[in-house]
């Protein structure tokens, strides 16, 4: 477990950014030395597409749509503070997991496939069913899918730019 100094010491950092993206993403602000790795590597996440110029908003709008998905599977009961960020930190099984939340659907997500009515609940106190209250996950999915799309095509236009900056950045530092 980390501070959030010790955060925004490995990332490069000021700890005022970081509570900035806290904020904005209405991330769980741990006391003390209570930061997982998984709260490190999505913070992490937020800064590298940052840097790859995705804009905040587009990563807000993924972010919102991501854990609607989670709720309508009920991940959010599993009685975590920080259940939208707890999978941050896996690496295994990259084609099934969302992308800021990084948690694992369990299914290719190039895939149209779901297992409709999966619920992590123990039980469940609502009188009409998630797709009766407008909750519909194939929705969901096809959206984070498009927005995820819209994302890796900024990445792959920046990152020809940012590695021509960090070739041109080790000329210059030589110099120093």
């Amino acid at each position: 477990m980390r501070t959030i100094t010790d955060i925004a010491k490995a990332l490069g950092r000021s700890v005022m950014e970081l509570q900035g993206l806290q904020a904005r993403f209405h991330l769980p602000v741990p006391k003390g030395a209570n930061y997982s790795d998984a709260y490190l590597e999505c913070l992490r996440k937020l800064i590298y597409l940052r840097t790859l110029r995705v804009g905040e908003d587009t990563l807000s709008g993924l972010w919102v749509v991501e854990k609607k998905i989670l709720q309508l599977l009920h991940v959010d009961s599993m009685g975590s503070a920080t259940w939208f960020l707890d999978s941050c930190a896996e690496t295994t099984h990259r084609k099934r997991r969302l992308l800021l939340t990084n948690y694992d659907m369990e299914f290719d997500l190039s895939d149209e496939n779901i297992q409709l009515g999966l619920n992590f609940a123990p039980g469940s106190d609502e009188l009409f069913s998630q797709k009766e209250m407008g909750g519909d996950v194939l929705r969901l999915l096809r959206e984070f899918k498009d927005r995820r799309r819209s994302i890796a095509r900024t990445v792959k236009k920046e990152s020809g730019v940012l590695r021509g900056a960090v070739n041109w950045s080790v000329i210059l530092t030589r110099e120093l």
